[in-house]
């Protein structure tokens, strides 16, 4: 097969990657909320802006996480949501930005490849407001989608033309034993 293309993509609304094992993320996010839960102030003692402030990190953390978990959901091999944080003015983590990978590679049949690039496509494009970088990976996708359609297309060409060659090679063979009389057998019948 000539398509080759074993990727690992990376959507992200803030384009960071963690290097970090997931086993330490759990326990960084962990500490994180235990040491932000002992610093919390009360509701009450934010200023006007700081409430705001709270809001708009609140709506910001809701959106990203759904962003993230529309990725997961959408159908390819996609890996679990790595989330960048701030601290807001009551002492909290709030999600401002993720990234899920997502990976596949080309099958080995066309058809494989085009069901794989679908998958990718799908996952990519799951969110109601794909990023640029979802647009990028959908975008890469379909290009392998296209080529192992290309790949397909080809190769029922040649199976045709294979088919079509034969049969004219057949049809010319029919026809030049005809010519010699070789074509059908006749049955003549000699009175006894």
């Amino acid at each position: 097969m000539n398509i080759s293309s074993n990727t690992l993509y990376s959507t992200s609304t803030n384009y960071q990657t963690s290097l970090k094992p997931r086993v330490e993320e759990a326990e960084e996010e962990k500490s994180v909320e235990k040491k932000s839960a002992e610093e919390k102030k009360p509701q009450n003692e934010l200023s006007a802006d700081e409430k705001r402030l709270v809001l708009d990190l609140q709506s910001r953390d809701a959106e990203v996480r759904a962003h993230e978990a529309a990725h997961q959901s959408g159908g390819a091999a996609t890996g679990g949501a790595s989330y960048t944080y701030q601290k807001g003015p009551d002492g909290r983590m709030y999600a401002i930005g993720g990234e899920v990978s997502i990976s596949y590679k080309s099958g080995s049949t066309p058809q494989e490849t085009i069901a794989n690039a679908d998958a990718v496509i799908a996952a990519a494009l799951a969110p109601a407001n794909p990023s640029g970088q979802d647009l990028a990976v959908a975008s890469s996708a379909n290009m392998m989608k296209i080529k192992a359609q290309q790949q397909l297309a080809q190769e029922t060409q040649e199976k045709l033309t294979g088919k079509e060659t034969y049969k004219n090679e057949a049809d010319k063979n029919s026809d030049s034993k005809e010519e010699k009389g070789e074509g059908e057998s006749k049955r003549l019948d000699i009175p006894a």
